[in-house]
């Protein structure tokens, strides 16, 4: 059996997962100092894409993966911080619905994790 690296990606995105809700708590544990600038980190999409992963044919009855018929769009930065009277940009809504964003993100990768360990364990069962 090859390598396997979902547990790798999975692995990242957790950790990733966990530094954006480190800064999600911080901008909330913030919202009322005054001059705070509400924080977020770069979308795992971004962090993945430096991650050079290619993907792996293993069959030669494998489709192909051709990055020049890819197209890309820019994801418009939406700068939406409401800057108070103090000079603070937190927003409580937003920083909750981030929040509940990164919980579900977190329930879906743990959802997947096991899915593929299951698989796993279940063809190194009928492999004896």
């Amino acid at each position: 059996m090859g390598s396997v690296y979902l547990f790798d990606v999975a692995s990242r995105q957790a950790q990733w997962l966990s530094v954006r809700q480190a800064a999600v708590s911080g901008n909330i544990a913030n919202a009322n100092t005054p001059g705070f600038k509400a924080l977020d980190v770069e979308p795992f999409a971004d962090v993945l894409d430096k991650t050079q992963l290619r993907m792996a044919a293993t069959d030669k009855g494998h489709l192909g993966f051709d990055n020049a018929h890819v197209r890309s769009a820019k994801v418009k930065k939406t700068d939406s911080w409401d800057v108070m009277h103090s000079g603070n940009s937190v927003s409580l809504e937003q920083e909750m619905a981030k929040a509940e964003e990164v919980n579900r993100a977190h329930s879906l990768n743990n959802g997947i994790v096991k899915a593929f360990h299951r698989m796993v364990l279940s063809a190194a069962r009928t492999g004896q």
